[in-house]
Formats: structure tokens, sequence, C-alpha cells
């Protein structure tokens, strides 16, 4: 130690009167160090086999895929409904009108969250799942069979209003239960790739359904696609919902809600005489919902804030952006739609990777970087799109492919992970649903409305820019998740041997960890003097 340096008092023992305190002291720490730290047991580590999992993330995908080509039709069939539907406005009437009826579906999203979200919670994610695919599946299906304007006047809007309603309402329970679901499922080490998977069925079903109305577009022209050819890509779906409701039935229900369910029957057998009136008030919605809003309201604002990031970009680039670059732009519809629909290729083939990143970086590294890239990039993007032909629009949209890719290859492993299981499906649904209908479904409708009234065609990069602004500061105050277990839950692995695995080095660190404890409690001028040796160093 150099010379100069402080020197520690030196105690001098007497070990005649101080032996059986020390003696005393010793048994006391070593007890508080063997409590301070519990030792993980291989039973208390939860195996999912690969099979298994692979089944529940495709079933889960599936069902998102369907919702998700009935938003790619809707978005691509934008101006061909606006005239089937309302032909007595202008082309700019019809265009807000039929975005009108396609944000309504989000208005009734967040009543959906609070109906299936805490239902799932309460009898399970499995069940809940199955029954918004009937509702998603025969609400989209019932729209290819609705008569034109030309034939009921007034009452065909309405009934078109009625569906989107229907769907809005089941798709409340859709996006939070299958993320939910998958995460519950996944190893705590690739929740990330696993989770990338729900997103990537989301923009295969975009692709598909905007894919299907690009195919018609160009075989029927427009007076065949006004005529009648609008109905087939909606009456697909009734064989698709079908294929997924089947696939949703015969899946299990997750590990985590099931130690959840034993944990609470457990607890009301012990109980001598039934529930506790706090016990009770847990249990039922109104004791679940004051408890996400008042234990919870930290998690629920940043969930809030991301899920704004996302759905902002992904409604501009998959909802609005056809319609922008025919409608505003003079575009050719063909040439729009395949510009959008490869990008939509483009992140389907990238998400798996940007979710296995995730797995790797972080999840807040990868929401940080891409919101900044996001109020950097967008205004550029736009100047490319506005730029005319093929290749200046083709960059612009890449770009917009590639910033909307990193939130939706990470977004179904973070936002489950923010809540504990006894309530994770009622919070996200509620978050996310609150979000979605007030900033991420009206996208296309405000982003309309304000290019119409002002005339500026820039008005969706400064949109994006404060999307970006405010998907940031919920990124910073998110913690990082990526290989822990959920909140509530304990590790999961793949293998009976990384299950073991883990035990062993769960143990060695506890004993690692307990006798570095020791040492400081019983040497703490022995801790000191390493402090300071390495501070001379």
């Amino acid at each position: 130690m150099t010379t100069g340096q402080p020197q520690p008092p030196r105690v001098r023992r007497n070990k005649r009167s101080d032996g059986g305190r020390n003696s005393e002291t010793d048994r006391l720490l070593r007890t508080l160090l063997r409590r301070r730290k519990h030792q993980l047991s291989v039973e208390e580590v939860t195996v999912t086999p690969g099979p298994q999992v692979r089944r529940a993330v495709t079933a889960a995908a599936l069902g998102n895929m369907m919702e998700w080509f009935d938003f790619g039709v809707y978005a691509y069939l934008a101006a061909t409904m606006g005239k089937v539907f309302f032909p007595s406005s202008s082309p700019a009437a019809q265009l807000v009108s039929t975005f009108a009826t396609f944000a309504a579906a989000f208005l009734v999203r967040p009543l959906g969250g609070l109906v299936f979200g805490p239902l799932g919670d309460r009898i399970g994610r499995q069940r809940v799942l199955a029954a918004t695919m009937i509702m998603m599946a025969i609400s989209t299906f019932a729209v290819g069979f609705l008569p034109g304007y030309d034939s009921i006047g007034f009452a065909a809007p309405l009934l078109l209003l009625l569906c989107r309603l229907v769907q809005g309402f089941s798709t409340g329970g859709e996006y939070a239960g299958a993320t939910t679901y998958i995460a519950e499922y996944a190893p705590d080490k690739r929740r990330g790739f696993l989770g990338s998977w729900l997103d990537f069925g989301t923009f295969v079903g975009y692709a598909l359904g905007s894919g299907l109305v690009t195919v018609l577009t160009a075989v029927l022209g427009t007076d065949g696609l006004e005529s009648w050819g609008w109905r087939i890509p909606f009456m697909v779906a009734g064989p698709l919902g079908l294929i997924g409701l089947y696939m949703r039935m015969k899946l299990e229900e997750t590990p985590a809600f099931k130690q959840e369910a034993e944990a609470a029957r457990q607890e009301a057998e012990n109980a001598s005489s039934g529930d506790t009136p706090v016990e009770e008030a847990r249990q039922s919605g109104k004791g679940r919902l004051k408890e996400i809003f008042t234990g919870h309201w930290e998690a629920v604002l940043i969930c809030m804030g991301l899920v704004l990031l996302y759905n902002v970009t992904n409604y501009m680039v998959t909802s609005y952006l056809p319609t922008f670059m025919t409608e505003t732009l003079g575009e050719d519809a063909t040439t729009a739609q395949l510009l959008v629909l490869g990008t939509m290729v483009v992140v389907a083939l990238t998400i798996t990777t940007v979710g296995r990143t995730s797995d790797r970086w972080g999840r807040r590294p990868v929401f940080m970087a891409s919101s900044v890239a996001l109020v950097a990039l967008a205004y550029p993007a736009f100047l490319l799109i506005r730029g005319g032909g093929i290749l200046l629009p083709a960059f612009g949209c890449l770009i917009l492919g590639l910033l909307l890719v990193c939130f939706a290859g990470t977004s179904a492993s973070t936002l489950p992970a923010l809540f504990p299981t006894h309530l994770r499906y009622g919070a996200l649904s509620i978050a996310f649903n609150i979000s979605v209908s007030l900033f991420g479904g009206t996208t296309p409708l405000v982003a309309s409305a304000l290019v119409a009234s002002t005339g500026s065609h820039m008005i969706p990069a400064y949109y994006l820019m404060i999307a970006g602004v405010i998907g940031f500061i919920a990124a910073f105050f998110l913690h990082e998740t990526a290989g822990k277990p959920l909140r509530g839950s304990g590790p999961m692995v793949e293998t009976p041997e990384q299950a073991r695995e883990l035990v062993a080095h769960s143990r060695t660190e506890a004993g690692r960890q307990a006798r570095d404890i020791w040492i400081r409690l019983r040497h703490p001028w022995s801790h000191h003097r390493d402090k300071q040796g390495d501070r001379d160093k």
C-alpha cells in the first residue's frame, strides 16, 4: 500500500469476554446469509419442450396473420370501398369516410380489452384466444356479403360499420392474448426470437391480403374490382379462420397460468374461512383494474408509449402509405401497392433476426436506437417517396420498413414482461388497446385529414418524428428483461439438461455471494484494504 495512506484502526479484542458474543453473532450471521439467497431447485425451473413451443407459437401467429390479412385488404381497398359504400361523396370525402370506418374499429378495442383481458387472467389464455378467433373470422367473412350503397342505401355503410366494430371488439383481446401466450411458453433466453414470430404472422398476413388485392386489381381492373372483386379477399377469411380456430382449440394452457391457478387454489384450500375480503377484491374484475392502475401505473405508461411508437409507424406504413401514394401523390395504384408490398416482404424476412438480436443485446437498446433513427430518418424517407418514379420511392419505403421491423421484432417479448402473471393479460390488453385506439388506428384518418386541410405532403413525416420522441422517452424508463424470467414466474428453459445447468450455476452464484457477504461482515477492514489496493493499482 502506498505510504501516506490512512491505516485502519486496530481493534484489540478481549477473547475471554467477547468469545461467547462472537460465537452467537457468527451463528446469527450464518442464518441470515442462508435466508438471504434462496437456492434454486430443479422443480422451480419450467421445461417447455421444443415441439410444444413451436405449436403454441404457430397457433398464436396464425390468428394474428388472419387479423392483419383483413387490415391489408382494407387498406389496399380503401379507395374502392369508399366508392362502393360512400358513392355520393367527393373522392377526398370518400377516403376520409372509409378511414373513419377503419378507425371506428379501434375505438371499441379498449372495450374488448376490458372484457377479454381480465377474463383471460381468470379462465385462461387458450379459451379467450379461441373466442376472439371465432368473432374475428365471422365478422371479416360477413363483410364479403354486404350489399353496396346502390342496393340498400344508407344501411350499407351502417352494416360495414357494425362488422368493423365486431372486428375491433374481438381484436381487443387478440394481440395482447397472443403475446402473453407466446411469452409464457418461450424459454427466457429465446423469448425475443420466438415472440418475433407473432409479428412475422402479422406482416405475412398483411402481405397476403395486400398481395391478393394487387393481383385482383391487375386481373379485374378498376371496374371489375368495384363491381364484385372486392368481396373475394374478405371471403377468403372464412377458411383461414376455421384453420386458426382448429389449431387454437388443440392448444394447452400456458405453464405460467397453470402455476398461478394452482397457487391460487392452494391458498383457497389453506384458508380456514374461504377468501379474505382482500383476496376477494383482488380476484374480482374491479379489484384487478384497481391493482393495474394503482400498483402498475408506471408499467402501463411505458407500455402505452412503446405501443404508440410501434403502431403509429405500423399503420402509417401499412394502412396509409398505399393511399397516400395514389390519392395524394398521384402514383399508379399497382406501382404503389407493389412498393408497400415489397416493404412488407422485407419486414417479414428480417423480423426474426431483430428478435434474436434483442435476446443478445437487450430490448431497451433496440428500442432506444430505433426511436432515434425514426426521428432522424422519417423526413428523408418521405422526401424520397415524393421523388417520383420507382427507385427513390422504393428507397423511402425501405427505410420506413427497416425502422418498423425494429419495433415489430421486439414488442411481443417486451410488453408481456412489464406485468406479473396474475394480471398480465388484462393489464397488457388495456394498456395496449388504449394506446392503439388513441394513436395507432387513428393514424390513417388523422394523417389524411391533416394532409387534406394543410396541403403539406410532409405531415406524415412530422407525425412519425413525434412518435419517435415519445417512444424514446418510454424506452428510457424501460427495465431490461432480456434473458430474465417473467414477473411472477420462475425460470423457463427448453431441456432438462438446461434446467440442471441453471440450478448448478444458481447455487454457485449463491455460494459466492454468501461468501463475499460473510467476509465483509466479519472482516470489514479487509474489504476496505482490497478496494484501497485496487485504487492504488
